[in-house]
C-alpha cells in the first residue's frame, strides 16, 4: 500500500486548530498536550490531566493531523506504528511530539520545549550542581520519572559549560530538544534516526570525533551503557539520563542490567568513573505549581567504597552526612528544605519522601525553630484554575 502524502492536498486545518490548543497550553503554563482519536483534547497542567475542549477529536482528524505534521515521515509512522519528532511552534517555543496508533486510531502527545535554555539558577536548582560543570571526566547521570525535568536540567548543565569552558561537546538525542549555540564550546548535536542509527552507534563514533564532553539523551540498553562507561573511563565527561528514582536505584540499575558474570567488572568500573547522580522529583507547591526536589550524589571516596562493597542501602545516610562538606543531599533533606522555606506543605513532603516516618520525625524536631505564621508550612495547596472543558476558552470549528 502506498502511504505517500500529497502535500498539495492538505489544508492544515487540523494543525491550525491544534496550534490554538498549544497556545492555550503555553498561556496556562502546562507541560503536555494530549490528542486522541474519538476523545476530548486534554492537557497536563500542574501535574494533572484535564480536558480543554467539549468536543472530541474525530478519528479522521487525528489521522489528518499525522499527515499534516509528519508529511514525508508519514510512511515511516505507518510502518513503525509510533514516531518521535519536533514541531516548531514559533521562534521561542518548540514541541517534542510523539505519535502512535492505539485501538481507536491515532494519538499524539506534545511536550513544551522552550527555545531559550533556562539556567541552573533560574530553575532554582541547588547551587551544588555547578560543580558538575567543572568536571573534566566521569559519568554524570540525571534521573527521574518521565516528566520530572531531566532534559531541562541536562540542557542547563551543558549551557553552563558552554558559557565558561572551551570544549568540544557532542550530544546524541532522540530527538534533539534544546538547540545549543556555539559560545565558548563547539557543539555538534546528532539526532537518532536522522544523523545516526542508534545511541550505541553514535556513541562509538563520538569517541573518534575528538570530544571532551558527550551527552547521551538516554541509556536504553546494555551496549549503550557499556560504551558510556568506556567513554568515561578513557577520559571523557559523559552526561546521560535514566528512568530511576534515586541514586541508590540508579547504581543498582546500571549493575543489574548486565549478565551476572559481568556485574563485578561493571561495579568496579562504575565506582571508578561515576562523577555523580542528580535525581529529581517534581512536587506540588503551596500555590498549586511545581518545583523540583533534588537528590545530589557526588562520588566521594566514601561513596566509592560503598559502591565497591555493594553497601547501596547506606548511600542515603552518606548523602546527608556529606551535605556540609560536599553539597550532597538525600531526597528527604531536599523535601525538608522546601518545607522549611514554606514552598510545600508537610503532607506534600511526606507524600514524596523516601522514608516518610523519618522525615516526619525531622519535621517535628524543627517545629520549635519555625515561625509557622511566616513559613507558610501549614498552607494548603491551591489553584485558581477551573479545570472544566474549554479551559482555554477555545471553540471547535
Amino acid at each position: 500500500m502506498d502511504h505517500g502524502i500529497n502535500i498539495n492536498a492538505l489544508t492544515f486545518e487540523v494543525t491550525n486548530r491544534v496550534r490554538q490548543y498549544m497556545k492555550g497550553l503555553i498561556e496556562y503554563g502546562g507541560s503536555d498536550l494530549h490528542i486522541k482519536a474519538n476523545a476530548q483534547v486534554r492537557a497536563r497542567i500542574n501535574g494533572e490531566i484535564v480536558p480543554v475542549t467539549k468536543e472530541k477529536m474525530s478519528k479522521e482528524d487525528a489521522l489528518t493531523l499525522a499527515k499534516e505534521m509528519l508529511r514525508g515521515r508519514f510512511k515511516e509512522f505507518v510502518e513503525k506504528k509510533e514516531i518521535d519528532f519536533l514541531y516548531v511552534y514559533d521562534e521561542k517555543i518548540r514541541f517534542r511530539g510523539n505519535m502512535f496508533f492505539q485501538m481507536d486510531g491515532v494519538s499524539a502527545v506534545f511536550r513544551v520545549i522552550p527555545v531559550d535554555i533556562v539556567t541552573i539558577d533560574e530553575l532554582e536548582l541547588p547551587s551544588a550542581l555547578h560543580k558538575f560543570t567543572d568536571l573534566s571526566r566521569g559519568l554524570v547521570l540525571v534521573t527521574g520519572v518521565t516528566g520530572s525535568g531531566k532534559s531541562t536540567t541536562l540542557a542547563a548543565l551543558i549551557d553552563a559549560i558552554n558559557r565558561k569552558h572551551r570544549k568540544h561537546i557532542i550530544t546524541i538525542e532522540d530527538p534533539i530538544e534544546f538547540v545549543h549555540k556555539d559560545r565558548k564550546c563547539l557543539i555538534n548535536q546528532r539526532s537518532i534516526g536522522q544523523d545516526s542509527l542508534s545511541f550505541a552507534n553514535a556513541l562509538r563514533s563520538a569517541l573518534r570525533e575528538d570530544p571532551d564532553i558527550i551527552l547521551v539523551g538516554e541509556m536504553r540498553d546494555v551496549e549503550t551503557i557499556d560504551t558510556a562507561l568506556h567513554a568515561a573511563e578513557t577520559g571523557h565527561l559523559v552526561f546521560s539520563t535514566l528512568h530511576t528514582l534515586d541514586a541508590k536505584e540508579t547504581i543498582n540499575r546500571i549493575i543489574s542490567i548486565f549478565p551476572a558474570e559481568d556485574q563485578n567488572r561493571i561495579r568496579n568500573t562504575l565506582a571508578s568513573v561515576l562523577g555523580g547522580v542528580i535525581s529529581q522529583r517534581l512536587v506540588k507547591t503551596v500555590d498549586g505549581k511545581k518545583t523540583a526536589a533534588v537528590e545530589i550524589l557526588f562520588n566521594t571516596s566514601y561513596i566509592q567504597k560503598l559502591i565497591l562493597e555493594g553497601r547501596d542501602l547506606e548511600i542515603k545516610e552518606a548523602l546527608d552526612q556529606g551535605t556540609q562538606i560536599y553539597g550532597t543531599q538525600s531526597f528527604d533533606t531536599a523535601l525538608l528544605k522546601l518545607y522549611r522555606e514554606g514552598k510545600i506543605t508537610e503532607d506534600e513532603a511526606l507524600r514524596n519522601a523516601s522514608s516518610p516516618n523519618d522525615l516526619k520525625l525531622r519535621i517535628e524536631g524543627m517545629q520549635s525553630e519555625i515561625d509557622m505564621g511566616q513559613s507558610g508550612g501549614s498552607a494548603t495547596p491551591h489553584s485558581d484554575t477551573n479545570y472544566e472543558a474549554d479551559i482555554f476558552g477555545l471553540k471547535e470549528d
